[in-house]
């Protein structure tokens, strides 16, 4: 009888299906307790895949999870870095570390140390309902590749200068990767964003920072639905393109609610600044952009427009109460308004005849007092004199003495309704 010789072609592909096979099903959870080394020692004794438990308790960090594995915690289970570099390092790709008090990384900005610091070898790492107190940096992603970081509340220091502490979320080329429903308070900035794209960031709540979001070099990516309460600056969006932002809020932030600069082909629509920021808008160098159904209130300057931007279309966006409308300093004319439609302009005073919602009137909101001032900002000591009183007066029955700048030919009687603005 002869027995048929397989090919080794069939045999790698058995192979195969049997290490897949046996890493689903021989998979062990592993309960692990408290005491000086136990968890690094039960990483070293894991196989791939396996799920390590652990009590209720502290356990000694720094550790290292350099191998596929789930790290799970229940209410009370901690690694403490106790001061020392990073605390938790992953280094391994298909780790999940989930319901785990993190705290105490080293502070060295320098050595990047981290509450959980993911290498570029953690593709598809899951940050998951995790809380980080007292750690320089609290999550950094260092390159992998599609990780996700949800549900996490990161509470950074208070004890250090602000440009001495960390970010509460930092990535540096993770693309593919997505930051969602976080919780981030205190430390220098709430997420912190360099070189990467293809990013997430959605419906995370910031607050008591500088920035709470802040971009450098990141393109094609999504910032929604978070909220920046009380920071310095809620969105800084800088050197990007592609950038779809929407349905933000900043509330009571000090300096910008919104900050662009180098910002390319991006749409900024539906956001929402209120709460007496310096400026709720800032549009520095940035072309190309969509900005529409965004709502802007009691800022010092609704919307500072400057340094060269073009080709940038704002429609259906309300300017409501701020104490200087626009601030564009420039000569070109800029038309702001998109198909028959503008934006609304609480200081606007004009009718609506035919009761279309739109006026019959134009919105300049510049005038030339307004470019002097700019100019030359000790002009200001001059703000009530009579010149001044009388360059307004010809300014109002000569409409040719106005200056270039901006223009909604087509300005709304009242704030549009939500989805009233495509």
């Amino acid at each position: 009888m002869r027995i048929a010789q397989q090919s080794p072609a069939i045999l790698v592909v058995a192979g195969f299906f049997l290490l897949v096979l046996c890493s689903e099903l021989c998979a062990a959870t592993r309960v692990v307790l408290p005491g000086p080394h136990s968890l690094q020692q039960a990483i070293a004794d894991a196989a791939p895949g396996d799920t390590l438990q652990l009590a209720a308790g502290s356990y000694a960090g720094p550790v290292v999870i350099d191998r596929p594995l789930n790290l799970l915690g229940v209410a009370g289970s901690i690694i403490d870095g106790a001061g020392q570099g990073r605390v938790v390092t992953v280094t391994a790709a298909d780790v999940m570390v989930r319901g785990v008090t993190i705290r105490n990384s080293g502070a060295r900005l320098a050595s990047e140390d981290s509450g959980i610091y993911v290498t570029v070898d953690g593709e598809r790492a899951q940050i998951l309902d995790n809380h980080l107190q007292h750690n320089l940096i609290g999550i950094y992603l260092k390159g992998p590749r599609d990780a996700i970081v949800r549900n996490n509340v990161v509470v950074g220091r208070q004890d250090l200068r602000m440009n001495e502490r960390g970010n509460g979320i930092q990535l540096w080329n993770t693309p593919g990767s997505i930051v969602e429903a976080n919780e981030l308070r205190f430390g220098r900035d709430g997420i912190f964003v360099n070189t990467s794209r293809d990013n997430q960031f959605i419906a995370n709540r910031i607050s008591d920072l500088r920035f709470a979001i802040h971009y450098m070099y990141t393109n094609n990516s999504i910032v929604r639905d978070n909220v920046s309460t009380g920071n310095h600056v809620g969105y800084a969006l800088m050197y990007s393109s592609g950038l779809d932002v929407q349905g933000n809020v900043s509330l009571n932030d000090r300096d910008r609610g919104l900050f662009f600069n180098f910002t390319n082909e991006s749409v900024i629509a539906a956001n929402r600044v209120t709460g007496g920021a310096e400026k709720c808008v800032f549009i520095y160098n940035s072309n190309i952009n969509q900005f529409y159904a965004n709502y802007f209130q009691g800022c010092q300057i609704g919307i500072h427009f400057t340094a060269g931007s073009e080709q940038n279309e704002l429609w259906g966006n309300s300017f409501v109460a701020n104490r200087t409308q626009v601030k564009y300093v420039g000569t070109r004319e800029l038309e702001w308004s998109r198909d028959h439609r503008g934006n609304y302009w609480s200081d606007h005073i004009a009718f609506d005849l035919n009761g279309d919602g739109i006026s019959e009137q134009a919105y300049q909101p510049n005038n030339l007092s307004d470019q002097i001032i700019w100019r030359n900002p000790m002009a200001k000591m001059l703000v009530n004199s009579p010149t001044l009183q009388i360059l307004q007066w010809a300014q109002s029955r000569f409409p040719a003495l106005h200056p270039g700048g901006v223009r909604d030919s087509w300005p709304l009687m009242q704030v549009p309704e939500s989805g009233d603005v495509p």
